[in-house]
């Protein structure tokens, strides 16, 4: 790829599982290519330690994660994203910051596994699953030939993407 590193953004409202799976997942899979970040709207200020157990279990690193709010990322000075994807309903729906440079986007809403009940076994799972959602995704987008999509059809296979197996089902408002 002779294009520099694509800049993507992985947006939930806490910013400690959904959006952090993405952003481990992209680092090591989309390396060199990619550059994965994440943050939430309402950033809770702790990583889930299932998000990063699962992490690791599937051997991908967990240094340097923290729960961060979006407006890191809409600073001057801040990287520039070229794309930004929601990964959960509730940030989908609510009014993000004006991102500088017009990055594609798209949602691709996944259950919260934070909110699984029962024994730590059965939280654990639904951290797997999620994982594997979320990774499938990323697989399919790391598949795409971005530089030959104009911005209709990349557009197009973004959304396409949010709607594989594991999508909530939900639109956000606007969509």
């Amino acid at each position: 790829m002779s294009h520099k590193p694509y800049n993507v953004l992985f947006l939930c409202t806490g910013n400690s599982a959904r959006s952090i799976l993405a952003e481990g997942i992209l680092r090591k899979d989309g390396a060199p290519n990619f550059n994965a970040f994440s943050a939430g709207s309402q950033a809770k200020g702790a990583v889930s330690p299932l998000a990063l157990k699962v992490l690791e279990s599937y051997g991908y690193p967990t240094d340097g994660f923290r729960s961060k709010t979006w407006d890191e990322f809409a600073v001057e000075g801040a990287p520039q994203m070229d794309f930004i994807f929601t990964v959960c309903d509730d940030a989908a729906g609510e009014a993000c910051p004006i991102w500088p440079g017009h990055p594609a986007n798209a949602h691709w809403g996944i259950e919260d596994p934070s909110n699984a009940e029962g024994s730590d076994l059965a939280k654990e799972a639904a951290f797997v699953t999620a994982f594997k959602y979320m990774r499938n995704r990323i697989g399919a987008f790391l598949a795409l030939p971005l530089t030959s999509l104009d911005h209709m059809a990349l557009t197009s296979h973004l959304e396409e993407i949010g709607k594989m197996a594991g999508a909530t089902g939900k639109t956000p408002p606007g969509a």
